[in-house]
């Protein structure tokens, strides 16, 4: 993957509850930070999110999203997760304003003698392809301040709110079903 200059949240659920999401964040204009489940600290999540990857983050997690810079993520305090071995994960006394940064990583290419087996259970952990970056607390933004929104197609841009479509800008709306027929005629980015 090559780098990218923006970040991106995708929302995550069942149905209408990823629409719905979407829909209540760019109304209140603000990302509210979840729980970590390795540590329990609030982060908001973002992913770089090169135009090579952007297929394989919405098969993850949904096809409704939002696009910011990186100066402005870093700007309000995030940066990039720190993907931290396993066994050394376990030897750190983390501040807790890193631990929202931190993550374990126990990949399955791990040696599988009985000394790198005792962490984490045998559970392999490997979380790099997200290029994660974090958030501390919750995320507020301006409209203008979004870079893009992607939804999966033209039922969901129709379906969202005009007000929200002339506040953000149309124009910065990518739709999955265009971005799939690109890559049906042109296969260059597939991931």
């Amino acid at each position: 993957m090559s780098d990218s200059d923006f970040v991106a949240h995708f929302t995550k659920g069942e149905g209408d509850v990823p629409y719905e999401n979407l829909v209540k964040i760019l109304e209140g204009k603000t990302l509210k930070a979840g729980s970590l489940p390795w540590t329990g600290n609030p982060a908001v999540c973002f992913t770089e999110c090169p135009w090579s990857s952007l297929l394989a983050h919405v098969g993850h997690y949904s096809a409704f999203g939002l696009g910011f810079t990186k100066p402005h993520v870093f700007a309000a305090g995030g940066g990039p997760a720190y993907y931290v071995r396993a066994d050394h994960w376990e030897k750190q006394q983390w501040d807790n304003h890193i631990r929202t940064f931190v993550t374990p990583f126990w990949p399955t290419y791990r040696p599988q003698s009985e000394k790198f087996k005792k962490q984490l259970s045998g559970k392999s952990i490997d979380f790099a392809h997200e290029r994660e970056w974090r958030v501390p607390h919750d995320f507020t933004f301006e409209y203008d301040q979004v870079q893009f929104v992607v939804l999966p197609g033209y039922a969901e841009m129709a379906r969202f709110p005009k007000k929200l479509k002339d506040a953000v800008g149309r124009e910065k709306f990518i739709l999955v079903d265009v971005y799939k027929h690109i890559e049906k005629l042109w296969p260059t980015h597939i991931v």
